[in-house]
C-alpha cells in the first residue's frame, strides 16, 4: 500500500506536501480561552496566502474535536490559498471543553479520519503538566485504538513540554504504537537535553513550536536544540511549527503568525546549520511524519 498524506481535498502523495508548518490552527476556541478565539474565516485565508507568499505549501492544523476547528471551511480555504491543509480529530486536555462526547472516543476518531467530510488526517492529543492524568490516558488509549484501525498519525500536545517520556511510554509500550507514528509538540517549552535525546532515540518526530509567542522564554534555545539533536543523528525527527493561538498572533494583525517560519527561522537555520538540514525540517521530514498507509 503506498503512503499517502490526508489533506482536507482528499489523499495526496508525500512527495507533493512541500514546505510544511507542522503544527497550528486557523481555527480555535476554548472555554479556558475566553476572548481569544480564532474564527475569522477571512483572517484565517489572509494567513494563510502570506505563508503561502513565502513558499510555505502545507499547514498541519492541531485543532481537536470540540475545539471549534470548522474542519467544513478548510477545503475552501486550501482551494482560495494554494495551501495543502491537514485537519485533525482527537481531543486535548478536558478543561478545554464545556462539556465530553458521548460514546467511545475512538469510534469517533476513526469516524472523523475515515467517514467525515472533509476527513482528518492526524489525532491530536494532550499530556498533563509532567504527567499523565486519567483524561490523558482515556484519550491517549482512545488515540493509540485509532491508529491501529487507521494508521494515523498521533500528535500531542505536552504540556509545558513536559510529560514526553510517559507519554510514549503508554503509546509505545502499553498500547504498542510505532514511535515514528508519533509526533510530541511544544518540547522547547522544557528545554531539557536528556528528555530530548531519549525520546528521540525511542524514534518519535520532535516538534518544536510556538517561534516567537510572547510567554515563550526558550525561544533562543531553538537552534542549539536543533543542532544537537541533528549532530546525534535525529535530524530526520525535526518539525517546526508556528502554533498560532490568538488572533494577535497571526503576522496578519502584527504578530509573528505563520510566515515567520519562513520569513526568519528557514534563513537562519539555513545560514548558521545548512540547507540541507533546513529542507529536512520543513520539508523531507513532514512527509513522512504525516504519511500513513490509510485503512
Amino acid at each position: 500500500m503506498t503512503p499517502a498524506i490526508r489533506t482536507v481535498l482528499g489523499d495526496v502523495p508525500p512527495a507533493e506536501l512541500g514546505a510544511c508548518n507542522a503544527h497550528d490552527h486557523l481555527f480555535l476556541r476554548s472555554p479556558a480561552l475566553p476572548g481569544q478565539e480564532l474564527d475569522d474565516p477571512a483572517a484565517a485565508l489572509a494567513e494563510l496566502r502570506s505563508f503561502a507568499a513565502l513558499g510555505g505549501r502545507a499547514v498541519a492544523q492541531w485543532t481537536p474535536w470540540g475545539m471549534g476547528p470548522r474542519n467544513e471551511d478548510l477545503p475552501e480555504l486550501s482551494r482560495q490559498s494554494g495551501v495543502h491543509l491537514i485537519a485533525a480529530t482527537g481531543m486535548h486536555q478536558a478543561k478545554h471543553y464545556a462539556g465530553l462526547p458521548h460514546g467511545p472516543l475512538t469510534d469517533l476518531f476513526v469516524h472523523d479520519l475515515t467517514a467525515a467530510q472533509p476527513k482528518a488526517g492526524l489525532i491530536k492529543v494532550a499530556g498533563a503538566f509532567h504527567h499523565l492524568d486519567e483524561h490523558a490516558r482515556h484519550t491517549l488509549a482512545a488515540a493509540a485504538e485509532a491508529h491501529h484501525a487507521t494508521d494515523a498519525p498521533i500528535a500531542v500536545h505536552l504540556e509545558g513540554g513536559t510529560a514526553a517520556l510517559d507519554v510514549l511510554h503508554l503509546l509505545c509500550v502499553t498500547h504498542l504504537v510505532p514511535p515514528h507514528r508519533i509526533i510530541l509538540g511544544h518540547l522547547l517549552r522544557f528545554p531539557d537535553p536528556r528528555t530530548h535525546r531519549q525520546a528521540a532515540e525511542s524514534g518519535a518526530f520532535l516538534a518544536f513550536d510556538g517561534p516567537s509567542r510572547a510567554h515563550h522564554t526558550t525561544d533562543w534555545l531553538l537552534l542549539e536544540t536543533l543542532s544537537t539533536l541533528a549532530t546525534a543523528g535525529h535530524a530526520e525527527q525535526l518539525l517546526l511549527g508556528a502554533d498560532t493561538t490568538t488572533a494577535t498572533a497571526r503576522s496578519t494583525a502584527d504578530g509573528p503568525g505563520m510566515a515567520f517560519l519562513l520569513r526568519s527561522i528557514q534563513p537562519r537555520i539555513e545560514q548558521e546549520l545548512g540547507r540541507a538540514l533546513a529542507s529536512k525540517i520543513f520539508v523531507e521530514n513532514p512527509s513522512r511524519a504525516f504519511a500513513a498507509h490509510w485503512r
